[in-house]
């Protein structure tokens, strides 16, 4: 629900400290290992201004066990 109210406010700024407001929650440790990326870097990665690669992002949801799923506005 937090992040898709996050998304849903349309702040890229917000939904990016979200998930790593998330992901320190779980622990950067782990989301380091499942991914591969180092913690520093993460920790750089979803602060406020960051602008992460999309495959980044999609990697820390996967290991956040967070599916995106993109649907019409009609």
């Amino acid at each position: 629900e937090y992040l898709s109210q996050v998304l849903e406010d349309g702040d890229m700024d917000e939904f990016f400290v979200a998930i790593g407001n998330i992901a320190k929650a779980k622990g950067i440790s782990k989301i380091s290992n499942d991914t591969g990326l180092g913690r520093e870097s993460l920790y750089k990665t979803f602060r406020k201004g960051s602008k992460p690669r999309f495959d980044t992002v999609l990697r820390v949801l996967k290991a956040l066990d967070i599916n995106l799923k993109a649907s019409s506005i009609n």
